[in-house]
């Protein structure tokens, strides 16, 4: 099968942008984002369990490709194919190795020095309702997808909601505004549990000298380094492929 019919198959759109989850405005430091952020999901090495989750990688990294030489994505938008024959989206291509090239390895103090300029931010606050409307309001949902944020975090991510609700940037939805007590006690338990964890792991990586609050997040969950790490991109990523890996 082709690009665009294997997207259909694994992704269930043949739609590039789709697939990577950006809009055809994007930039190409938004494709960029939108084919990390994607591929973190897909990853052989995070979902083994996923009989597809190696085709699945591969076939983002070719989207990616497409979409990252201009005159490809060129033909693409305007005849909305894909040329199957260049070397872009050719078959051996060691895929893991071109991601590697293209993001590079992001240090704790890097996620430490982004969350702390992060939070509080105009950007955080419209990730967060970006992410209510994506969610529907589900609390559980947007507290896993955000950056920098756990359940610690919930008081004050509602509020930043709550204002954008009464402020009319946002729709009153019943997922936000009827609380769940279960689903909030449940939420509890995983803070208390994530808490006792990464103060064990800072004693094994001996992080006193950081600062408590963000050596806790960015070491307690591996999957906060990765939705870190795909926002800095644009900062830290900047770097082209070599040119014997550019088509």
């Amino acid at each position: 099968m082709g690009l665009l019919e294997d997207c259909q198959d694994l992704f269930g759109s043949s739609d590039l942008y789709e697939v990577l989850g950006v809009p055809r405005s994007s930039s190409e430091a938004e494709v960029r984002r939108g084919y990390y952020k994607t591929s973190l999901q897909v990853h052989p090495d995070r979902v083994p369990q996923d009989p597809h989750s190696t085709s699945k990688f591969q076939t983002l990294g070719k989207v990616y490709a497409v979409l990252s030489v201009a005159e490809q994505r060129a033909v693409y938008d305007e005849h909305g194919i894909v040329d199957e024959e260049s070397d872009t989206v050719k078959e051996g291509r060691d895929w893991d190795e071109y991601w590697r090239l293209l993001f590079p390895i992001v240090t704790l103090q890097d996620i430490v020095n982004f969350e702390q300029t992060y939070n509080g931010s105009d950007e955080e606050q419209q990730d967060l309702l970006r992410l209510y409307r994506d969610c529907s309001g589900d609390m559980d949902q947007i507290l896993d997808s955000a950056l920098c944020c756990g359940p610690d975090d919930e008081p004050r991510v509602r509020r930043i909601l709550q204002a954008a609700i009464d402020g009319g940037d946002l729709p009153a939805l019943r997922a936000f505004t009827h609380k769940n007590c279960r689903k909030k006690a449940a939420r509890k338990r995983k803070a208390d549990t994530g808490r006792a964890q990464s103060e064990q792991l800072k004693k094994e990586l001996s992080l006193d000298e950081v600062n408590d609050l963000s050596s806790r997040r960015a070491a307690s969950r591996e999957a906060g380094f990765s939705s870190l790490i795909s926002s800095m991109e644009e900062k830290y990523c900047n770097n082209k492929p070599a040119k014997k890996k550019k088509k």
